[in-house]
């Protein structure tokens, strides 16, 4: 079925089912949907179906009200994968929103009995588990997925991502900040150099001269590096070539994802490659400034908060994981050039 109006009673939703399965920061972005649902359908409890890895964004959101955590490990058989599929599907939805299309989300769309059930155009395979479809939109993340809901008369209007943080957790950064001889006076950015994807990940040495740059001319500033797990030996990349090793603060141990944002909600920015963090930055209302190699601009949140920097290179973005010619895009963007882009930012935001 297309893209029609459907005409629900917000009284009579009770039960909407969203299913965003992956990557971090995927998820994160999809919580706009939440929201949107939320004002649209105040009764309704709103329940995700996502990875376990991807909980944490989504714990303690006053817009979801039970989370289904995919644990991979432990659905070892396909008999208790089924079941599990089946148990979540089977919760009395009114509505149901497939936010990907993966084939754990098909299993869902094949087994719930909600009469409306929401996603975009796919493939014929991917699409008749649906009522309504919706063409997929170009854009800001968010707003692609918003516009699956369409057809209920819901638009995307620049609702941001969020994390919502609890005190105990602000707390508990507060006393670490403390441990890392972080007084009043200094100004904190995070500094995420990892990335699995080599088209996106802008060298470890050029984060160092960046950093050092900063440094010397911001006596104030304070670089927390980030990693995720296995992936901290970044951090020694970084301190190998950084002029400014006083500069940089590496938690022992790496800080976890709520941490992440709760350090993050205590900067005045966050630096790094196209990934999960810069888009949890964006859900507590910390200004970004991010490397982008082969990766378009589209998953930039549309304000001054939020900018971007990139080499002017004629092959990008190709958005490829390979690259015949070295990845240039990335390996020629001028330390120099990043750290005076990322000045005029700082001046932006903090003015």
């Amino acid at each position: 079925m297309t893209d029609t109006t459907i005409t629900l009673d917000p009284a009579n939703v009770k039960k909407i089912l969203v299913c965003q399965l992956r990557q971090i920061g995927d998820v994160m972005l999809s919580t706009p949907v939440a929201e949107l649902l939320a004002k649209k359908f105040p009764d309704a409890q709103i329940h995700y179906f996502t990875e376990k890895k991807c909980v944490a964004v989504l714990e303690n959101n006053p817009y979801i009200s039970k989370i289904w955590a995919l644990d991979k490990k432990e659905l070892s058989n396909p008999i208790k994968e089924f079941a599990f599929y089946r148990k979540v599907a089977r919760q009395g939805f009114d509505l149901m929103v497939g936010l990907q299309h993966l084939p754990r989300i098909r299993w869902i769309s094949y087994l719930t009995d909600a009469p409306v059930k929401l996603s975009y155009h796919s493939s014929w395979i991917n699409d008749i588990g649906y009522t309504h479809l919706t063409p997929a939109k170009d854009g800001y993340a968010s707003e692609s997925k918003a516009a699956i809901l369409a057809p209920l008369g819901i638009e995307w209007d620049c609702t941001t991502p969020k994390l919502f943080l609890t005190d105990a957790e602000r707390d508990a950064m507060s006393a670490r900040m403390q441990e890392w001889g972080v007084t009043d006076e200094h100004k904190l950015i995070t500094v995420d150099a990892t990335h699995h994807d080599l088209g996106r990940k802008y060298p470890a040495k050029n984060y160092a001269k960046v950093i050092s740059i900063l440094a010397k001319k911001h006596p104030e500033l304070r670089f927390v590096l980030l990693a995720g797990p296995g992936e901290e030996g970044i951090f020694a990349e970084i301190l190998d070539d950084c002029d400014t090793p006083d500069a940089v603060i590496v938690p022992t141990p790496s800080l976890q994802l709520r941490e992440v944002a709760a350090c993050q909600e205590r900067c005045v920015m966050h630096f790094g490659n196209c990934s999960a963090p810069r888009h949890m930055a964006v859900a507590v209302g910390t200004p970004t400034f991010v490397t982008l190699g082969s990766s378009s601009d589209a998953w930039r949140f549309p304000s001054d908060a939020h900018t971007t920097v990139n080499s002017d290179i004629d092959c990008r973005p190709c958005n490829k994981s390979t690259c015949p010619v070295g990845y240039t895009c990335l390996t020629g963007l001028d330390p120099e050039y990043v750290a005076g882009q990322l000045l005029k930012h700082l001046d932006v935001v903090t003015d």
